[in-house]
């Protein structure tokens, strides 16, 4: 039983912005709603979330607009084998321990008895100047600067290790001798990479041209080699093969307040007026998965987007998902992005 689960107890008048946080910090992935006495009136997981986002709330909105107010429980009267049978076949991490309505534990699905290998492939952007890093990068390629301990690269391979993927692809362009000797054939890691090399820029999707022909028939997950983030990969790959996806793109929320008051009007007339309105958008967060059509689609050295071929792909009304993180994400195009990501590090786990 967890001994953390008290850390993830929240009660209904929680936002669902308060509940994110309490989520990503107990890192249980989900959050029990209880009343003053610790009587269980839901629960909510990031997946719970994720739904409510696509339908439209916002996550000033209450939790209990997106919580399960029916959830699975056990008591103390279930044995272990029998609540681990009962969350695995429920595809649940974890599940409240209820005694006469009231909460009184957490019993949790450990990683290490649910992880099982996956052959899709993950194919890793690494190929870029690092322009925005420089004087850092004149002499080490972006993905081999160190966050902590470690290159960015190789915090990115060690968190997909930890879901089961085993197959890496890794582009490259500037400098790949040093990424190369780096990482080799990754046997040190106990997993397969192999490389492509980009002789020209080829764009946030030419590379998926050079890719080997004997790919795995699976959906492949790609990211840009100069992102850190803790997101659940398995997750991520579940949610697009639920949805019968051709591609997902994660997507992250972005805020911007206009810093004026806006006037709507009419035929001359004020009608409304909004004093400094904050918008909020879905902005690209460089993470995707796609099919192997699509995959086939991009030609040999052609020179394309990711945006635009999924752009493509949604003209010719293919199902393109959006799948919407809260994890902990951070692009390093900057120098104060490098410098928050050092002091970020030590508090995520990676």
């Amino acid at each position: 039983m967890s001994h953390q689960w008290e850390n993830i107890l929240i009660n209904p008048s929680f936002t669902i912005r308060e509940a994110l946080e309490v989520i990503d910090g107990g890192a249980l992935r989900g959050a029990i709603v209880v009343d003053q006495e610790n009587r269980l009136l839901g629960v909510v997981s990031d997946g719970d979330i994720r739904r409510g986002i696509l339908s439209g709330i916002s996550l000033d909105s209450p939790v209990a607009n997106v919580m399960n107010k029916n959830p699975i429980v056990t008591s103390q009267a279930t044995s272990r084998k029998k609540t681990i049978e009962l969350m695995e076949s429920k595809g649940i991490l974890s599940v409240p321990l209820v005694e006469d309505g009231v909460v009184i534990g957490l019993h949790t699905l450990y990683d290490s008895l649910s992880i099982q290998k996956l052959d899709n492939p993950v194919f890793l952007m690494a190929g870029g100047f690092g322009t925005r890093l420089r004087p850092l990068t004149n002499n080490c390629p972006k993905p081999l600067l160190k966050v902590g301990d470690k290159p960015i690269l190789e915090i990115t391979i060690l968190n997909f290790i930890k879901s089961g993927f085993v197959n890496f692809y890794i582009s490259t362009h500037f400098m790949p001798e040093m990424i190369m000797e780096y990482f080799g054939d990754g046997s040190k890691w106990g997993v397969n990479i192999t490389y492509v090399h980009e002789e020209e820029p080829l764009g946030t999707g030419g590379a998926l041209g050079l890719l080997p022909k004997d790919l795995p028939k699976l959906p492949l997950i790609m990211m840009n080699g100069d992102i850190l983030t803790n997101i659940d990969f398995q997750k991520l790959l579940s949610f697009h093969c639920n949805h019968i996806a051709d591609a997902s793109m994660c997507v992250r929320e972005y805020e911007y307040q206009i810093p004026y008051g806006v006037i709507q009007g009419k035929d001359g007339k004020i009608i409304s007026m909004e004093e400094k309105p904050t918008q909020l958008f879905h902005i690209n967060a460089g993470i995707y998965v796609v099919n192997p059509e699509l995959i086939e689609q991009v030609k040999a050295n052609e020179i394309i987007d990711m945006p635009t071929l999924l752009e493509q792909k949604i003209k010719a009304q293919g199902n393109v998902m959006m799948f919407p993180i809260h994890e902990y994400w951070l692009d390093i195009g900057r120098m104060d992005d490098y410098k928050r990501a050092q002091a970020d590090i030590h508090t995520l786990g990676l």
